[in-house]
């Protein structure tokens, strides 16, 4: 790793108060001998208690990167620990010896002005500072890979440092949304992180009618499952992608990521509800990511409900890039910026309509480089 430098970040702008009074003028008409209680002058050198700037010590490349700041401990008593969920203000950090530690997090972490919602994610390496029976996170080491999306123009970090993500869907109640499904994957590629496509409650309607989707999703070399928790169909299929990895479990509420877990590793009795017949919606039974460890040697990491979901930052003119099967014939458009839309010559609109491309992949890439909701993603 780089060598620490010293660098000038900025700070959140609600990190102090205002230093002028507001209403100045009311109070010395009310009151004209406080004139001697103010001040006559005020700083304008960047160094008053108003500085939105402040000199950290981080590594060299802390500036470009995007996943979070490579801030040096205050001293070298930190130890390396993971964080396993994050509440707040306060988490629980893993060390290494498998003790568990409440922790808070450095003052410095709090206020740097960041574009994520906020600083720690589970999954995080950190280095934490015993104070007591609690800990104080000192720093945040850069992440390998992270699951991000938009969240009101702030980056949202789901879970960081993950090896492979289970997208599930499911066959029926709610119903299969592809779509969803496909702006999980496009996330997870441009993180690096592997993608593994599974759907469940499958004993609630026809396997076959499930094929012509998974045979899409196949074509393309992504691993897809089906199974059912109810009948045991495709758990040992799924069980044997866990060894050695990290894997976060992401999907809509009421898919049955947590009945998934609990088939998986029955140790771990995961809290389960059932779906709302009226409109399909799930109860939110998990309310934020968590790691938990399996006796399949590696990490589950059990994730929220996903309602809608907005890739972080992606740029539409290389959303034909994140589908595996536009990517090839993209290039063969006789405009090199060609959106497959509206453009006359488009390979990819003659493959869809040789049917070479899925049609609702195409449409799935549109929706996705307009920015725009597919139908029915929302809850």
């Amino acid at each position: 790793m780089a060598k620490p430098r010293k660098f000038r970040v900025e700070f959140r702008k609600n990190r102090s108060t205002r230093r002028r009074s507001g209403d100045l003028t009311r109070a010395l008409e009310g009151d004209p001998q406080a004139i001697d209680d103010h001040a006559a002058s005020e700083r304008i050198s960047g160094k008053g208690d108003l500085t939105r700037k402040r000199t950290i010590v981080a590594h060299a490349d802390a500036n470009q990167r995007a996943d979070g700041l490579a801030i040096e401990p205050a001293d070298d008593t930190a130890w390396r620990g993971r964080v396993l969920n994050v509440h707040g203000l306060e988490s629980h950090v893993q060390a290494a010896d498998g003790r568990i530690v409440r922790c808070t997090m450095r003052r410095v972490l709090r206020t740097v002005a960041t574009d994520q919602r906020h600083p720690l994610a589970a999954g995080d390496w950190v280095r934490v500072r015993d104070a007591g029976p609690e800990g104080t996170i000192q720093s945040i080491e850069p992440r390998r890979t992270s699951l991000s999306r938009d969240s009101r123009g702030r980056r949202h970090v789901i879970v960081a440092n993950v090896d492979q993500l289970v997208i599930v869907g499911s066959a029926s109640l709610p119903s299969l949304k592809p779509g969803l499904i496909d702006r999980l994957i496009v996330a997870a590629e441009a993180s690096n992180i592997r993608p593994v496509i599974c759907i469940n409650k499958i004993d609630l309607v026809p396997t076959a009618s499930l094929v012509p989707l998974a045979g899409v999703y196949a074509r393309m070399g992504y691993p897809v499952i089906l199974c059912s928790t109810v009948s045991g169909v495709g758990i040992d299929r799924l069980r044997a992608e866990l060894p050695g990895r990290v894997t976060a479990v992401v999907g809509q509420s009421g898919v049955g990521k947590s009945s998934l877990l609990n088939a998986l590793a029955p140790d771990l009795d995961l809290q389960v509800a059932e779906v709302s017949r009226d409109n399909e919606k799930g109860r939110h039974t998990t309310t934020t990511a968590r790691l938990l460890p399996h006796g399949h040697g590696g990490w589950f990491v059990d994730t929220p409900g996903v309602r809608q979901f907005q890739p972080w930052q992606l740029v539409p003119a290389e959303v034909p890039s994140a589908f595996r099967d536009l990517r090839p014939i993209a290039n063969l458009c006789r405009f090199p910026d060609c959106t497959h839309d509206h453009e006359s010559s488009c390979a990819v609109k003659d493959a869809v309509a040789d049917g070479l491309i899925d049609v609702r992949r195409w449409e799935s890439c549109r929706q996705l480089a307009a920015g725009d909701e597919p139908d029915g993603d929302d809850e």
